[in-house]
């Protein structure tokens, strides 16, 4: 018998109907931000009203980068706790939404002092460039808001665990915890960066900041905030596709697994992003370089299990021949079609980052275009595509709408769009990269050099790419409000995928915290204890505040 979808309680789903819609603003005025970025860029546009083009590069990767994935992974998270676990309780809800008002509080205060030139500080607020003290304060406020957020995750769960003791934690859940605990411990660099360096450097309480020790608290955060985009984008990958295709998921224990090592090694690892930095020893740097490969096999294991899901299912619908099981996925519908692209494009994405992760290679690719490429491919392809195909199904099933036929073949050229304009604007950014584009720079020909004047035809495909890009943008915009105004019917369903009968139990020891943690702990303290130490005995002279525009 047929049974329809149990509908969201109201009161849970206006918490994440508000964090997908903020996420969603934040993508808007984000775009237009890159879109002018890009156009200056190719040397096709002068900005009006005194803009500059370091405004927007900040705007671009604040909003964008932080701001509308933060959003939207928080949401994401609750739906499916509130699914897996059952209606949100009371505190969990209210610690939800307080976590939307400070984080909302500071995302407007942080944006309105870049929108001033207060904190053109190019999204990763690096010193010696220093903001207005306030633009710190407010980030103190998103990152206090997050917490807020993940401590209701936390909470959830454990009701959930007294009332069901010995039971196995439902896949989803699991993986939110893991994705919201790896968070909280990966923003306690950045949270000590703020409070005891930035905030009294920005108020002139302290004259000089020691900038080894500020860069290495940052990527401290900054690997793992790449692992908090894409941890959300891998829960879809497990639990919703295999669901939507009609199949089963390959193994609920390797899926736990690869969660649990994404955790020990996508934190102990930020000195990858400093291989070019003076102060740090290069015996510390190889240790973490070993570390970030570690990363890859967590990475490999999604890649098995998710094309052994495909390829099972496939099978039990009668596919012949090496690959015909690739002809029996429903290439139709968008809440496929967009998470499967993303899935593939990460195979090259995670290529360029392993030449990122290596000594040699990353000397010649440090500070070009390259770098910008292979983010984009990251976490504005792969992660934002799977994004898009979450929408598509989870505002209905929110909302009690149905997701119409009219709307897959919408969800399907906004996707097209996006992989097009990607295209042009990545492909291009790794190319010229390659050529010694150098990243983080306006507009110039350096004086008319031979070799910038050749950079300059892959500049004008970036700014048609993102061109393309924007239309995307209000493709799915506008996809959202129809969305909203879909018409009531059947609504769509919150898709949990089932475990193949073969698959093996989860071992109890993987719900074994103190376990996973610990062992985290240790392996920060192998990593960074020796070499913050020598930054903390040996500071130098410190740098003063810069400020270049």
């Amino acid at each position: 018998m047929d049974t329809l979808p149990k509908p969201f309680d109201r009161r849970d789903s206006a918490l994440i109907l508000a964090h997908i819609l903020f996420a969603f603003f934040a993508l808007f005025l984000g775009g237009v931000a890159g879109l002018l970025q890009g156009l200056v860029r190719g040397g096709a546009n002068a900005l009006p009203f005194g803009i500059g083009y370091y405004q927007l590069l900040t705007a671009h990767g604040v909003l964008m980068a932080l701001v509308f994935t933060t959003y939207f992974i928080i949401g994401f998270l609750y739906s499916g706790v509130a699914r897996t676990l059952g209606t949100l309780l009371g505190l969990p809800r209210r610690l939800g939404w307080l976590g939307f008002g400070l984080m909302t509080t500071g995302t407007l205060w942080a944006t309105v002092l870049i929108l001033l030139n207060k904190a053109t500080v190019l999204y990763t607020f690096y010193a010696p460039l220093k903001a207005s003290p306030w633009f710190y304060v407010a980030l103190v406020f998103v990152v206090v808001g997050s917490w807020m957020s993940g401590f209701g995750i936390f909470m959830q769960y454990r009701y959930w665990k007294v009332l069901h003791p010995g039971q196995t934690t439902p896949l989803f859940t699991f993986m939110a915890v893991v994705t919201m605990a790896m968070w909280l411990i990966a923003t306690l660099g950045v949270a000590i960066e703020v409070l005891f360096q930035l905030i009294p450097w920005s108020f002139g309480w302290v004259e000089t900041v020691n900038v080894v020790l500020s860069r290495t608290l940052f990527w401290y955060f900054g690997h793992p905030l790449v692992y908090f985009w894409l941890l959300p984008a891998y829960m879809c990958w497990y639990v919703v596709i295999p669901k939507v295709i009609g199949g089963r998921l390959f193994s609920d224990a390797l899926a736990r697994l690869s969660f649990l090592m994404f955790l020990l090694f996508s934190i102990p690892v930020g000195f990858h992003h400093q291989l070019m930095e003076p102060g740090i020893s290069n015996v510390w740097k190889f240790v973490q370089v070993v570390l970030t490969f570690m990363v890859v096999i967590p990475s490999l294991m999604t890649a098995f299990s998710l094309f052994a899901t495909f390829e099972m299912h496939g099978r039990s619908l009668g596919a012949k021949g090496l690959f015909g099981w690739l002809r029996k996925l429903p290439w139709k519908d968008v809440r496929f079609f967009a998470p499967f692209m993303g899935m593939l494009i990460f195979i090259p994405a995670g290529a360029g980052g392993l030449i990122n992760a290596s000594h040699e290679l990353n000397a010649i690719v440090h500070n070009t275009l390259w770098v910008t490429g292979h983010f984009h491919l990251t976490v504005a392809t792969s992660v934002a595509l799977t994004f898009f195909g979450i929408t598509y199904w989870l505002i209905p099933a929110l909302t009690g709408r149905t997701l119409t036929p009219r709307m897959h073949r919408l969800g399907i050229v906004q996707t097209v769009i996006w992989l097009v304009g990607m295209l042009f604007m990545s492909g291009s950014m790794h190319t010229v990269g390659l050529l010694g584009s150098p990243r983080r720079t306006s507009f110039t020909t350096y004086q008319d050099h031979p070799d910038a004047v050749l950079w300059m035809p892959y500049h004008v495909a970036m700014a048609v790419g993102g061109t393309i890009l924007f239309v995307g943008v209000l493709l799915m915009l506008f996809n959202i409000v129809t969305l909203l105004r879909a018409p009531k019917g059947r609504p769509e369903e919150f898709p949990i995928a089932e475990v193949s009968d073969a698959a093996e139990k989860a071992p109890a020891l993987f719900e074994r915290w103190g376990v996973w943690v610990g062992i985290l702990v240790v392996l920060i303290l192998v990593a960074y204890t020796i070499p913050v130490m020598d930054m903390l005995n040996h500071p130098g002279v410190g740098a003063k505040g810069f400020k270049t525009w």
